[in-house]
């Protein structure tokens, strides 16, 4: 979707055959309304590029002008913000219940994989054909018990950074649609001893930001 909208942007116009190759696809892909939005979004985010910086907020205005105007039916819905907690399996759960929902694609960016119930659940999306994608540190990835060379033999795609510093994020995007954020390292120590914190978003804004920063370290480590 993102590579034919980027392609209807080159001539800075949408002619009419190109409106209705974004609805044949609408209907083949079979989107809901959340994925909609996300795309409605990066719609709005490839226009800024577009623009510039001294520009943009022009973007901004109209895309919020036009969400106020939606009848309230077919306004997109509040987004959803959750947050949990450790010590205690709240966070936990809250991880492996992504996994287990996620239906497209899973991109894991965090400092340590240690908690083989988190990886079990991976390995259970990425056999059901959900594309799993991790970016951890390097220096992690040698700590008695990491999980990253696991992932490995098992056909996840795994990158690490090459550099001095550490890659320090803890977050992961499900279907392009959520973001799952917070202190929470994934290992058991996270869940069993330390205070930790995770949010659980789907908020566009936040999901198309933390997705751009994986695909950019993605690529920095690839």
């Amino acid at each position: 979707m993102e590579a034919l909208l980027r392609s209807m942007l080159d001539d800075h116009r949408l002619s009419r055959a190109e409106r209705r190759a974004l609805r044949d696809l609408v209907d083949e892909q079979g989107l809901d309304d959340q994925r909609l939005g996300v795309f409605r979004a990066k719609a709005f985010d490839l226009a800024r590029e577009q623009l510039g910086d001294d520009q943009a907020f022009v973007v901004d205005w109209l895309e919020n002008a036009i969400k106020a105007l939606l009848p309230r039916a077919q306004a997109e819905p509040e987004p959803r913000f959750e947050a949990r907690f450790s010590p205690g399996l709240q966070c936990l759960r809250a991880i492996v219940g992504e996994f287990e929902r996620a239906r497209t694609s899973a991109d894991v960016c965090v400092f340590t994989i240690t908690d083989d119930r988190i990886v079990d659940a991976m390995f259970a999306a990425h056999e059901r054909g959900v594309a799993v994608r991790v970016v951890t540190d390097d220096d992690k990835s040698a700590d008695l018990g990491s999980d990253v060379d696991r992932l490995r033999r098992k056909g996840v795609d795994v990158r690490m950074d090459s550099t001095p510093d550490h890659m320090h994020h803890k977050f992961a995007v499900f279907d392009d649609a959520r973001v799952l954020t917070g202190s929470y390292n994934w290992t058991r120590s996270a869940a069993t001893r330390n205070h930790e914190n995770i949010v659980i978003s789907d908020d566009d804004e936040l999901v198309l930001a933390f997705g751009k920063t994986f695909e950019r370290l993605w690529t920095q480590f690839g």
